[in-house]
C-alpha cells in the first residue's frame, strides 16, 4: 500500500504529486486507521514489517502510527548466527549484539513468523546445528536470549513446541510429537511457559522496551567464549531501579568461575535456565549467586557463575 512501485518495473506506475513513490492517500489511510484503533479501542496493537522511517512512530512526527515494527535485521542475524556451529560463532559475535545499535529508532517487535519456516527455509529447530541434544539447547538459548532482548515477542504456531518439519497450510501442526512419554518437544513447551510467566512477573524485562535505560551490557565482547551478559532494569522511583541479568553462553562448553562485574551488590537468583531438568537440558545450576567485592569489567563487585552450554540464564536480585 505504501509505495506506488511495489513489484513494479520501471514505467508501470505512476509518481505522486511531488515525484515520489509514496502512496500518499495509503499513508494517510493508515495514519487514519490507527489513531481511530487508538481511540475506540485502547490496548489495541497494530503492527508492520514495511521499510519505512518511522512505522512506529506518531503521524504528528511524520511515522505511520502503528504501536510495533517487525524487527527483521534483528531475526535474519540472530538466525545467521544460530545456524552456525558453536566452534564458528566466535568470529561473528556482532551478529547478535548489532540489534542494539539501533533498537530505539522504532518500537521493535522481535518476529520469528510464518516466512521462516516455509518454503524450504527449515523449521526453527532444524536450522540450529548438532545432533538431536544440540539442536533443541541452542534452542532453548535461543528463547531464552529472545524473550529477555528489549522488543515485544512473536512466535509462529509450532515453535513453541519445537515443530521439527516446516509449517504446511494444508495440514494440522505436529501435535502428536507431545504424545507419549515426556520428550524434549514437551521441555520446549514448558520453558516457552516459563518464558512467558516470568517475562510477565518481572518488570524489567518489558516496561523500558523502548528506553534506553531499561538495558545495559555487562559482557558484549568476549568473542572467544561466545559470551554474553546484559542487564535489564525497570523504573522504580523509590531506588536505581530493579535489575534482571542475562547470561548466554552459546557454545557447547559449559562455563566454570565466569566472572563479570554487576551494578548491584547482594545475593542473586536463577529465575530460569533454559539448561535445567525440566527442559531436557544437563541441569547445570546456579540457584543461588553471592556478588564479591572483586573489581570487574569496571565494576566495583562481580559475580562468578557456571555458565552452562547452550543456556541462557536469567538471575534476579533477592532481597536483603
Amino acid at each position: 500500500m505504501i509505495y506506488r512501485g511495489y513489484s513494479r518495473a520501471e514505467g508501470e506506475w505512476v509518481p505522486n504529486h511531488l515525484g515520489g513513490r509514496e502512496n500518499l492517500e495509503a499513508i494517510t489511510f493508515l495514519r487514519y486507521t490507527n489513531r481511530t484503533l487508538g481511540r475506540a479501542a485502547p490496548g489495541t496493537g497494530t503492527e508492520d514489517s514495511t521499510d519505512f522511517n518511522g512505522v512506529s512512530r506518531p503521524p504528528e512526527s511524520g511515522g505511520l502510527g502503528f504501536w510495533y515494527k517487525w524487527n527483521l535485521g534483528w531475526m535474519h542475524d540472530t538466525l545467521d548466527y544460530m545456524k552456525l556451529d558453536s566452534v564458528y560463532r566466535s568470529h561473528h559475535h556482532d551478529l547478535m549484539s548489532f540489534g542494539m545499535m539501533y533498537n530505539y529508532s522504532e518500537n521493535f517487535m522481535l518476529p520469528l513468523s510464518h516466512d521462516e519456516v516455509v518454503h524450504g527455509k527449515k523449521s526453527i529447530l532444524d536450522r540450529m546445528p548438532g545432533d538431536a541434544w544440540q539442536k533443541f539447547a541452542n534452542l532453548r538459548a535461543y528463547y531464552g536470549w529472545m524473550w529477555a532482548f528489549p522488543g515485544k515477542k512473536l512466535l509462529f504456531m509450532g515453535d513453541e513446541f519445537a515443530q521439527g518439519r516446516e509449517w504446511y497450510h494444508d495440514s494440522s501442526l505436529d501435535w502428536h510429537l507431545l504424545e507419549g512419554a515426556d520428550n524434549w518437544h514437551h521441555g520446549v513447551q514448558r520453558l516457552v511457559r516459563d518464558l512467558n510467566h516470568t517475562y510477565r512477573h518481572y518488570a524489567p524485562l518489558h516496561q523500558l522496551d523502548f528506553d534506553p535505560a531499561g538495558f545495559e551490557w555487562l559482557v558484549v565482547d568476549d568473542r572467544e567464549n561466545s559470551v554474553f551478559v546484559f542487564v535489564r532494569r525497570d523504573h522504580d522511583r523509590d531506588r536505581d531501579g530493579n535489575e534482571l541479568i542475562v547470561a548466554s553462553n552459546f557454545t557447547s562448553v559449559p562455563r566454570h568461575h565466569y566472572r563479570f562485574g554487576v551494578n548491584q551488590a547482594g545475593r542473586w537468583r536463577e529465575v530460569i535456565n533454559t539448561d535445567q531438568h525440566s527442559s531436557h537440558g544437563s541441569n547445570t545450576r546456579n540457584p543461588v549467586v553471592h556478588t564479591n567485592e572483586i573489581p570487574s569489567h569496571n565494576r566495583a563487585q562481580s559475580l562468578a557463575l557456571t555458565l552452562p552450554p547452550l543456556a541462557t540464564i536469567w538471575l534476579v536480585k533477592e532481597a536483603e
